[in-house]
């Protein structure tokens, strides 16, 4: 991506996040935020992944509100930031959050698991060598 591509997405995202806390419905989850944007080389389209903290009902949720307020978002991002052509809005969400969460735990239990192994093997060799010392 070309630095101002870079640029733009970065404007585009900041602006959106302002939007979005500025939002009036009461469908909207309490925890959502926009956590990158990418946008096309000639500007025309910003994909905008955004991300709910929450169950699937908050998700849902998100997704109405959002595709409920592209209109207006694009308009206000239109207002707010200086191009030629506003570029079109495409939400996505993004399970990436969710993602590293579940990885994280699935460590944490294999590392768990790791250690009760390895304490019942230490466990085994030293009553093996207790019972081996006694025998003689």
């Amino acid at each position: 991506m070309s630095e101002r591509n870079v640029r733009v997405a970065g404007e585009v995202q900041r602006i959106l996040s302002d939007l979005i806390r500025e939002l009036k419905d009461p469908r909207k989850p309490q925890m959502m935020s926009i956590t990158g944007v990418k946008v096309t080389k000639d500007l025309s389209v910003a994909t905008v992944y955004y991300s709910v903290f929450g169950g699937a009902e908050d998700k849902d949720k998100a997704k109405i509100v959002l595709d409920g307020s592209a209109g207006f978002l694009r308009r206000e991002l239109g207002k707010r930031l200086r191009l030629r052509k506003v570029p079109e809005l495409r939400l996505r969400l993004d399970e990436t959050i969710e993602y590293g969460f579940a990885m994280d735990a699935l460590i944490d239990r294999v590392i768990s698991t790791d250690e009760k192994n390895r304490a019942s093997r230490e466990n085994r060799t030293a009553g093996k060598e207790t019972a081996d010392s006694t025998d003689n």
